[in-house]
């Protein structure tokens, strides 16, 4: 029975939610505010909530030290790339697993799931001696292919898969009916009725993408080819210490794609998790 609770209950249950929001609120402010203060004021203690003084030269610096304008670019069409490849390699082999009646069909899924419980650190050195010997070395390719077919591309299929599990038979049984094929079935029947899962990989993959660190560390040498995360850490002196309300500055910048993204597909990301049976 659904029971009305309270106004005084209601306004001391949102206190607490306010309160147990700060320590995932605070940091995210304070890496906004701390990008327009100067550098002697980043880390003064107590912190300032609020800048004693605003200093946005560090956003015009960001693009002056660094070519971080091309390295934005850089992140973005390899996160598109990868997310539109990941949903397409996944979206098929989910349905493969889940529809399709063949040998050893299990037995081939325990295996591809076996996949995530490599680390990548454990792969990274066999990898760079093929991207090596293929060329590619100091390319995007490698961080493009090794998501699109690595460890997040098994976990996309796992979420595919669980999704397709759950389909009514009835819908592909009405469909061979009308004369449809298997691939027909598959992009015309189920793949439509997927849109919540797809989202739910989209979002993964995309953040697994846009904040990837070791591997353009690995394969990449020169500034104009990095990634954001690699071109984070390059902000630095004479003197090789940190520029922090440059960083900051660039942090900012950097993290206004993934909240965009979240926000906007947030809906679909909730029930794509729902309908696959994940739980957060």
């Amino acid at each position: 029975m659904k029971t009305d609770l309270s106004p005084r209950v209601q306004v001391g249950l949102y206190g607490l939610m306010c309160v147990l929001l700060i320590p995932f609120v605070f940091p995210t402010w304070w890496m906004v505010t701390s990008s327009v203060k100067p550098i002697s004021d980043v880390f003064a203690f107590p912190p300032d909530l609020w800048p004693r003084q605003f200093d946005f030269s560090t956003y015009r610096q960001v693009f002056e030290l660094q070519p971080f304008t091309q390295q934005y670019w850089n992140s973005a069409y390899i996160a598109a790339i990868v997310t539109v490849g990941t949903m397409v390699i996944s979206s098929m082999a989910g349905y493969a697993f889940a529809r399709i009646r063949f040998p050893f069909s299990n037995a081939i899924f325990m295996v591809v799931l076996l996949g995530l419980l490599i680390p990548s650190e454990v792969t990274i050195v066999p990898l760079f001696q093929i991207f090596l010997k293929w060329g590619m070395i100091n390319t995007h390719w490698p961080l493009i292919l090794v998501p699109i077919f690595g460890a997040p591309s098994v976990f996309a299929t796992f979420v595919m898969r669980q999704f397709f599990i759950a389909l009514p038979g009835e819908l592909e049984e009405a469909a061979r009916v009308d004369g449809l094929g298997r691939f027909k079935i598959f992009w015309l029947i189920a793949l439509p009725l997927a849109k919540p899962a797809l989202g739910a990989v989209a979002i993964f993959t995309f953040l697994h993408s846009w904040n990837l660190y070791l591997e353009p560390i690995v394969f990449l040498s020169s500034s104009s080819m990095f990634t954001l995360p690699q071109a984070l850490t390059q902000f630095t002196d004479a003197y090789g210490g940190a520029m922090w309300n440059i960083q900051l500055a660039a942090a900012t910048m950097t993290a206004i794609p993934v909240l965009l993204v979240f926000i906007v597909a947030q809906k679909q990301f909730v029930e794509g998790l729902a309908h696959t049976g994940l739980k957060g």
